[in-house]
């Protein structure tokens, strides 16, 4: 099947099929989207559309996952895990880069964070060795250049599948510091909710309500 049939009953010109067919693989994307977007970028000025095409080659020529945290950065470390500003023994376990910035809104915390990329979810085909949770437990470990943690805030999203990544994480940082804090933020965030639509207060409450797990 071509390119100009594949994307619907009404053929396009082989280059904005082509296009169209991009733009349907990214995440929410419908074909009527991705068909409104590409004749959006049709009609935009030619330097627009150098700049989009520009700032995605960008995008995947500078953009990394931290050594450290796992968060997006064109720094590695990234600036969480280096800024001397930064509580080093506090960690803040989240889902996705994206919910960092969530909570950076409450201007609340001050700890530093790691990204998991992911949860647990069976169906999903989604297991613990799919999440980066390695690094996490390396950031137990002491050595002479390694901060050891007091506290870990498991702030997953409270659905069936982020509670379960709490519930293994939690016996996994146990299993490995048996000392070491290990608390769940509240329910502040409503049960099925995403972490990445919380407002600042609700995301503040959390934090601040957090318990042992």
């Amino acid at each position: 099947m071509s390119l100009a049939s594949s994307t619907g009953s009404t053929r396009f010109a082989e280059p904005m099929a082509r296009l169209i067919e991009e733009l349907r693989k990214l995440p929410g994307i419908g074909t009527k989207t991705a068909q409104r977007l590409a004749f959006h970028v049709l009609r935009s000025p030619d330097g627009d559309a150098d700049l989009l095409a520009h700032a995605i080659r960008e995008v995947k020529k500078h953009l990394r996952l931290c050594s450290v945290c796992n968060n997006i950065t064109d720094l590695d470390p990234c600036n969480f895990c280096t800024s001397p500003t930064r509580n080093q023994r506090l960690v803040c376990v989240v889902e996705e880069p994206t919910n960092i910035a969530t909570i950076e809104k409450t201007r609340t915390y001050n700890g530093v964070y790691h990204v998991l990329h992911g949860t647990l979810s069976p169906i999903g085909g989604v297991g613990p060795e799919q999440l980066r949770i390695s690094n996490l437990l390396t950031r137990l470990t002491e050595g002479p250049d390694r901060i050891p943690l007091e506290e870990v805030i498991l702030a997953t999203s409270p659905t069936t599948e982020g509670e379960a990544t709490a519930v293994y994480l939690s016996a996994e940082l146990h299993k490995a510091a048996p000392a070491l804090r290990v608390t769940r933020i509240a329910t502040g965030v409503p049960a099925g909710s995403d972490i990445e639509y919380a407002d600042e207060v609700t995301m503040s409450r959390s934090l601040e309500g957090r318990r042992a797990f």
